[in-house]
């Protein structure tokens, strides 16, 4: 995927949005789409990327082309949204491709994996470097054309009701915890569970689990979790960076006229970049308030971040070798990781752990 055809681009969807071009819109026939997300409505940062692309699409079309979008379980499942757009059910979806490693692990690789890249490596592997070809090529696999449309940047680590102080405390504790980083978490004697979100306050409150995890402050403090669990530890080192995804059936997209396919690509950018936007902003004061309420937030022992690091690249490894399809984009992702993070450690990394130890 390349962002230089997005700004090459922009213009005809500029020319659209400011209604220079009334002929193509008279001769145009309307369009009506629907997306099916896999986040409640009450989650206005993760769920309202959809909106915001969808509000995009209409605005440039000139109100021709006309999107509909529906939370997590009205039209389908949270978790059976990639089967709705591969089957036609749908023509689009907006959700976290890591929800579908079961079908296979490669998806995991589109949105995060444990110890990956972060949000700003994640969006240059898939606009400048080979991520966005070799997903491509992937999905086609599932009928669907994918556009990245969001990122939450680096997540917290969950709500826990019990404190942790060694590996020993993950030892048969039953943590919500969203795609591949299950996996990991299972090999370090946990009990992964994977719950939609709005389904997660009730299994905690009802001690169905023991932790949970889902995004970051402003939309754990939505989800309550607080309130039944006293102990906020971090990071996630599961989701460094998790990019959420526009898919599109294969046929739809195809169907669309070539103006339409750059608004489309146009308007999944502006909501991709508005999501971060929406969480940088509102993360810090939403922590300010947790910690008002009494919340204890806590680092994770180093010896589960160390463990969970060992875990995480024993399970690569054992992946490359049974699923050509990770390995093929692993092999990639990998090597694109290790540049990135000697990149960062020299500038990113060191500027902000600076400014962090200021009192300003």
């Amino acid at each position: 995927m390349d962002r230089r055809s997005i700004i090459k681009n922009a213009g005809i969807a500029g020319v659209l949005a400011a209604g220079a071009a009334p002929a193509v819109h008279a001769q145009a026939a309307a369009i009506r789409w629907r997306l099916a997300s896999s986040f409640p409505k009450a989650l206005d940062t993760i769920f309202g990327a959809a909106d915001d692309f969808a509000k995009k699409v209409g605005e440039m079309s000139g109100g021709k082309f006309t999107i509909t979008t529906h939370a997590g379980g009205e039209l389908m499942p949270a978790f059976g949204v990639v089967d709705g757009v591969q089957n036609g059910t749908v023509e689009m979806a907006h959700t976290a491709p890591y929800y579908f490693h079961g079908k296979d692990e490669t998806f995991a690789l589109g949105c995060a994996i444990p110890f990956g890249l972060n949000s700003r490596q994640m969006t240059a592997w898939m606009y400048q470097g080979n991520g966005g070809k070799l997903m491509r090529e992937f999905y086609a696999k599932y009928n669907i054309v994918n556009f990245p449309m969001g990122n939450t940047g680096a997540q917290m680590g969950g709500f826990y009701r019990k404190e942790i102080k060694s590996v020993k405390d993950i030892k048969g504790m039953k943590f919500r915890v969203g795609g591949f980083a299950g996996r990991v978490f299972e090999r370090m004697g946990g009990v992964p569970q994977n719950i939609p979100g709005g389904e997660i306050y009730t299994a905690l409150e009802k001690g169905t689990i023991d932790a949970a995890e889902w995004v970051g402050p402003y939309d754990d403090q939505k989800l309550g979790l607080n309130k039944v669990a006293p102990f906020y530890y971090y990071p996630g080192w599961w989701e460094g960076g998790p990019q959420l995804d526009l898919f599109i059936n294969d046929k739809a997209y195809a169907s669309l006229s070539a103006e339409n396919k750059v608004i489309v690509e146009c308007a999944a950018a502006y909501a991709h970049t508005e999501m971060q936007a929406k969480y940088d902003a509102r993360n810090p004061g939403a922590l300010k308030q947790l910690v008002g309420a009494k919340t204890k937030v806590l680092p994770f022992p180093k010896d589960v971040m160390d463990l969970a690091f060992k875990e995480s690249m024993a399970l690569y490894a054992d992946v490359s070798a049974k699923n050509p399809n990770w390995k093929k984009v692993y092999d990639d992702y990998s090597a694109f990781r290790k540049d990135q993070n000697l990149w960062f450690r020299f500038t990113e990394a060191r500027f902000d752990n600076f400014m962090q130890a200021q009192k300003l």
